[in-house]
């Protein structure tokens, strides 16, 4: 079957099936715009994330100016049990993440 026959037919092309992993031209025009938004939201994820750091460290400095301590455990234990609640065991691996990169940037 030529490559023409086996599109009119929904069979994929070659390289629709190598980017997507799709077997249909369809499944890999949902794929492509699918992936278009994800990768739209992972970059506003991103700027979220860099927000957040910031904000942590201006924290931290009145904290410390305060003669605080840099962390606060009892806040970051809340902040894991909020993420816990809201996404399940993975959200506290998420929120120790997030903990993790907004420590220590003062």
């Amino acid at each position: 079957m030529s490559t023409a026959a086996s599109t009119a037919t929904g069979t994929t092309t070659d390289a629709a099936a190598d980017r997507t992993g799709a077997r249909t031209e369809e499944a890999a025009d949902v794929i492509t715009g699918a992936r278009e938004r994800i990768d739209a939201l992972d970059d506003r994820i991103i700027g979220l994330v860099q927000e957040r750091m910031a904000i942590s460290a201006v924290i931290q400095e009145a904290r410390i100016a305060s003669g605080g301590r840099r962390v606060n455990l009892s806040r970051e234990m809340d902040v894991l049990g909020h993420y816990r609640d809201a996404l399940g065991k993975p959200g506290t691996s998420l929120a120790m993440t997030l903990l993790e990169l907004c420590r220590g940037r003062v």
